[in-house]
């Protein structure tokens, strides 16, 4: 993608943890908001932190952050790399034992979080990253991309917890 570099807007988040799923998932709504996300991130000038797979929403957002210039780190536990990456990775790839490390690591090099839909991993991380926020361990923004109403569900929960 080329970017406009006289469009581009400058951000107080230099690097924003993205949780998404690692397979395309239900809808191509799902698939275009990763894009999309990408694409503002590099509109913005923030880097991406993010699970280190290269297939799925993971694969598309982190493509679409690295094509346009911008810094991915992904961090993946050693298990899961032979089921995630497949062909060509983009960034920087850090390996970690589990998937505790995983989630500690996306938070330490994270400005702000945001979730895209996803499964059980994707609504693990959102919801560790929300209660660290609630126990004061981190002051950081937690937000949801509830593209076709993915979140509808867990927003309304949530409301009623």
């Amino acid at each position: 993608m080329a970017v406009n570099t006289e469009t581009m807007q400058k951000s107080k988040f230099g690097r924003i943890c993205v949780f998404c799923g690692s397979s395309q998932g239900k809808k191509s709504s799902y698939q275009d908001a990763a894009v999309d996300l990408g694409n503002e991130l590099v509109l913005r000038n923030i880097d991406l932190v993010y699970g280190g797979g290269s297939i799925g929403l993971m694969g598309l957002v982190s493509q679409a952050v690295h094509d346009g210039g911008r810094h991915v780190i992904g961090v993946i536990p050693k298990t899961l790399m032979p089921r995630e990456l497949t062909g060509e990775t983009v960034g920087e790839v850090r390996a970690v034992a589990d998937m505790h490390q995983r989630k500690a690591e996306m938070a330490r090099h994270s400005d702000a979080f945001i979730a895209l839909p996803g499964g059980y991993g994707t609504l693990e991380e959102l919801l560790e990253v929300i209660t660290w926020a609630q126990l004061g361990i981190h002051d950081k923004p937690v937000g949801l991309l509830n593209v076709d109403g993915y979140y509808n569900s867990l927003l309304s929960f949530i409301d009623t917890a």
